[in-house]
This record gives structure tokens, sequence and C-alpha cells, in this order.
């Protein structure tokens, strides 16, 4: 989705309808700071982090006890004077949430100046289903989203505001994230533009194998459906062992 800036109320009505025209799903996913749009200033455009909740993850809340489904996507949050995060947000039909906090804070783009970095690695389960929660930046960084035995997965969520001169890193280390940990990658970028950056999408589902399941058309806004197979992921996994040999 493209996503009109520090407009949540806005961004969350068009997130809403792309929801609505969408097949019937059990997780729906959307890009980084869906919400507001991607701010390394956060100030005047984080949501207020009040009593373990803001406007948009109600929002999404309500979507998921409507939908029976997970929704899923991250918010630019303050939960105290000079104190944001970026959260990945795995809401359930009934409302229980899991959060993630990105680790991996943009340096570059001088996220780590006004952000908090989070301190862990987070999978969430959902219907059978265990979900690492990435975002962004995390992508650049194997070793972090390694799928090891005392903590493992079926498939990593990345949500990301990935700007368009670096779109082609986006796609090949998606593929290699699923190739090397033996699981399915759903990765959503957003499109548009923002005050600083032009995005081009590249949204995508990969499966275990490094193939496309689904993809939206790049430069435009869309919608990317797939199934996660438990019975062939284990099969894969159990004919091609690689993941017992990782380090």
């Amino acid at each position: 989705m493209d996503i009109a800036w520090a407009d949540p109320i806005a961004n969350c009505r068009h997130a809403e309808a792309a929801i609505r025209a969408a097949a019937k799903a059990d997780v729906y996913i959307l890009p980084e700071m869906f919400s507001t749009g991607f701010a390394t200033q956060p100030e005047g455009v984080a949501e207020d982090f009040v009593d373990g909740t803001c406007s948009s993850l109600e929002w999404m809340k309500r979507m998921a006890a409507e939908l029976d489904a997970a929704v899923v996507g991250s918010i630019a949050l303050k939960e105290a004077v000079g104190q944001f995060y970026n959260r990945l947000c795995f809401v359930r039909p009934d409302g229980e949430c899991t959060f993630y906090d990105k680790y991996h804070l943009f340096t570059f783009g001088g996220e780590h100046h006004r952000f908090t970095a989070g301190s862990e690695r987070v999978v969430a389960e959902f219907r059978g289903v265990r979900f690492l929660l990435q975002i962004c930046y995390d992508l650049r960084f194997p070793t972090f989203a390694r799928n090891r035995a005392a903590e493992p997965y079926d498939a990593i969520i990345y949500v990301a505001s990935w700007p368009t001169p670096r779109v082609e890193a986006w796609l090949a280390l998606l593929r290699a994230r699923a190739i090397e940990n033996q699981c399915y990658v759903c990765g959503v970028n957003r499109v548009g533009e923002d005050p600083a950056c032009h995005y081009s999408g590249g949204t995508l589902m990969i499966d275990a194998y490094g193939k496309t399941v689904d993809e939206c058309p790049m430069c435009e806004e869309g919608i990317a459906q797939g199934t996660i197979d438990l019975a062939a992921l284990a099969a894969f996994r159990a004919k091609f062992p690689v993941l017992n040999d990782a380090d």
C-alpha cells in the first residue's frame, strides 16, 4: 500500500478497504509503520501508546475480531517522553497481541537517534504456524534470523519501508532468508513516496525452495496471497535436513 504521511485515520481506512477487497485469509500483513509512514524524527508523527494501546492498534484488534484472522503490521509508538519504538504488532482475533520491537535500527537514516531498539527475537504462533517477526533493516542480518533448534519457526514476516534504490537487495535477501532457513518468507514493502524516499514495493511470498508463491506488481498497490503448507515443509526438511548442520 501507499501510505499517507502522518495520518493514522486515513491509513487505517485505506488498509481496511484493501483487506476487505482481498480473498479470505488467516493472516493479513501490512507494511512497516503502515499508519504513519516511516519516520526517523517521530515527534508529532508517532502514536501515543497509552495503557498498552493506541488508535491504530485498536483498529487492528477490531479487524482481527471481525475477520477471525490475525492482523500484522508495525506502528511508530511513543511510550513516554522521548521514548519511541518501531513496534511490530501481531494481533489475534481474541485481542491477544505479540509485540516485536525492531532490533536493528536503521542507523544510516538516523532511526537510532530517536527510537529505542528491541532486545530480543520474537516468534508468534497462530493456528499451528510459527512466525518469526522482523522489520525492514533486520533483513540484512542473517544470523539474527537463523532458524535454530532452540527457537524454531515455519515462516518469517518482514514488514518494510525499503526504498527504490535498494530494492534489488530487498528481493535477493528475502529469497536468501527463505532458502537458508528452509522456511516461507512473507516480505511486505510499501509503495509511493514520503518526504525522504520513493518506494517500489516488491511485496511477495516465497517458499522454502526460494520459489515465488505470489507477488504484487512493482510500483503498484496490490495484494499477494499464498498458503503455508506445513506438511510439505516438514517433508522437505526431513528429506534435505540442512537445518541440522546449521551454526
